[in-house]
This record gives C-alpha cells, structure tokens and sequence, in this order.
C-alpha cells in the first residue's frame, strides 16, 4: 500500500479540511503525511495555512478493550497545558467518527530530535549522554509531582488497587491477543511469570499522575544546543497510579554495557551501552534523591513492566495475524515475545538485577 492509499485508509482529507477550516479558519495550503515510525496509535502531520500541526488517531482495524485511547491522551495534555509538565499545545479533540472514521485529536507539532534507534551526533559526548538521563529522570519527577487537583485531573484514574488492576488489565490484554496468536506458537514462560506476578502484588506507592509510555522515544529534544527536553509526547495510557510503574517502563528500554542481548532491538535502543551513558542503578538513584521514594520490590515493577511490553507486542503480532498491518516489524513478534516472557521469567528468579 503506497503512503497516499495509508493516509486515505486513516483520514477522509475532505471532512478533516471542514472541521479545520471551522477552528482555525481558511487555508490556501493543506497536506497530510502519515509518520511511519509509531508502533500503536496512528500519527499523522497536517500542514494547514502555515499551521504545523499533528493528528492523532487509533489504528484501522479490531483493537483491544481500553487501547488506544486518543481522547484520554488529548485530555490529559489539555489539562497540562499551565503546568511545568512539557507537552505540545493542543488545537481540538474529536469524538465524531463521521469526520475521519475514527476519533482523533490534533495538537501543535514541536520540531526536535527524538532518539529512537540512535543517537544524534551533537549528543555523543559524555556530558551530553550524562544530560541526556539527567533529563529524562528530572522531567519524569516533574509528571509525578503535578498537583492532580488543581490541574482538574482527580477523575483520571483509580489509584486503588491500581498495581492489581495492572496485573488483571494487561492479562487481559495478553488473553485478547492469544485468541489468535495461540494458533501459531506457544509462550511456555507465560503461565510462571503470570502466578509470580499475581503472587507478589506490592503495596502501591503514593499516587501521582503517571505518563504510562515515559521512554526516550517519547521525548523531543530542543532542536539547538545541549539535551533539553521540549515536550513529552504519547499520553495513551496516563493515568493516577503508582509512579515506580513509569521508573521500570523507562528502565527497560535502557541498556547497560554488560546487559545480555536485548529482547526487541527493534523497540529498545542499544546506544545507551556506550561510554557516558549513567546506568540503569544510577537512573533509579537520581529518582530516588530527588522524589524520597525508595524502588523497593524492584523485581515486581521490572518484571510486570516487561510483561506489559510482551502483551503489546502480541497485540501487534494479532493484528499481522489479521491482516491490518502491514508494520514489518509485527511478524518478528512470534519470536520476540517469548524471548521477552523469558527475560520477565530472568527478572523474576533475580538473574537479571540492577
């Protein structure tokens, strides 16, 4: 399928130019790109009169109960807006599936780098790669500090139980996928880190806002100077929870020099390995200094984290199975999945500490 096909498959350009024209006025140039890069919602840049804008909308296709929540993502921005939090402005949310197919909402686009599989050349020195972490901890504390209350965020979660709804949510999410994925291979690590994880349910830690998808893929970095975040992006899964699930989401996608090979090379990036990058103990020890709250039952948040990426990843592996994607990464998780059970299973057994 061409990119001109993809973006009318997601977007009917000409109820979308309507419902532009309607907020931001009459635009003498209009055009839509899909950005080939993300891996769950769809996103989409939309040049509209001088206007860099960009769309975000769910996958075509079934998809699971509670994901993709574009309108959740939308609100949660919205809300932050006035805050220290760094997100793009939004323009409009969309409930109306006659306008594209789909809901969706737009937002500002922020020009800067994101590192995604490697890293830029003006970040490849030690200070920078050390700014680098400092900034993505420092930023993290920020999201968990925000007054839910005066942002109109009391609402957006249930705190309660919130680490036993994970456990339940993401089983969930997992058995949704295997009524397809079943067919074609087993997972034998599964059954053993799901009665561990439903075993070792920690008390939660005080609850915050939580992003739900914090990462370095996640952040834009100003587009001049040294690493300085300019806007935290992929709201989907915020909500009020217990903060110590965004340290370990972060956590796995960071490698240390001696890790083991990684588990999805094609989501995790591997440059973190290099000279100057701090640890994964010295990014828990940052947080720790600055929040007051000590990472206990680490082995519990790291593995449920990996476990959380696995059930993603065999949702992706569904939706090759039938056939609405055509990512050609989606077929690679009938062999990354399990590796990345086993290495949740590794955590588990503490062969895998920090």
């Amino acid at each position: 399928m061409s990119s001109e096909e993809k973006v009318s498959q997601l977007v009917d350009s000409e109820a979308l130019s309507t419902r532009l024209t309607a907020e931001l006025g009459p635009a003498e140039t209009y055009e839509i790109e899909r950005f080939p890069g993300g891996h769950s919602n769809e996103t989409l840049f939309v040049a509209w009169n001088g206007h860099d804008l960009v769309l975000r909308r769910p996958p075509p296709g079934e998809t699971a109960k509670n994901a993709h929540d574009v309108l959740r993502e939308y609100h949660v921005m919205d809300a932050l807006g006035g805050t220290d939090v760094r997100v793009p402005s939004t323009v409009l949310a969309c409930a109306d599936h006659s306008v594209i197919g789909s809901e969706f909402y737009i937002m500002e686009s922020i020009k800067g780098p994101v590192l995604r599989n490697d890293e830029i050349e003006r970040f490849s020195s030690a200070d920078a790669r050390r700014a680098i972490a400092e900034e993505l901890i420092d930023r993290l504390v920020e999201i968990h500090s925000v007054d839910v209350e005066a942002v109109g965020l009391t609402d957006f979660g249930r705190p309660d139980g919130f680490l036993t709804r994970q456990v339940s949510r993401w089983r969930e999410q997992f058995d949704w996928a295997r009524e397809i994925t079943a067919e074609e291979r087993e997972i034998p690590s599964l059954k053993p880190v799901r009665e561990w994880l439903d075993q070792n349910i920690p008390e939660s830690s005080p609850s915050t806002l939580v992003h739900g998808d914090y990462k370095l893929d996640n952040v834009i970095f100003e587009p001049n100077g040294s690493p300085e975040i300019a806007a935290i992006v992929d709201w989907e899964m915020s909500t009020l929870g217990d903060p110590l699930t965004d340290l370990s989401w972060l956590l796995t996608y960071w490698q240390d020099a001696d890790d083991d090979d990684c588990a999805i090379p094609e989501l995790i990036p591997t440059f973190t390995r290099q000279e100057g990058y701090p640890t994964k103990a010295a990014l828990v020890n940052r947080y720790e200094q600055a929040t007051g709250t000590t990472f206990e039952h680490d082995r519990f948040y790291r593995a449920l984290a990996i476990y959380k990426l696995a059930g993603i990843c065999e949702m992706f592996y569904r939706r090759y199975l039938k056939g609405n994607s055509d990512n050609p990464m989606y077929p690679k998780m009938r062999q990354r999945v399990p590796t990345m059970v086993d290495w949740a299973l590794r955590i588990i057994e503490g062969e895998d500490p920090l």
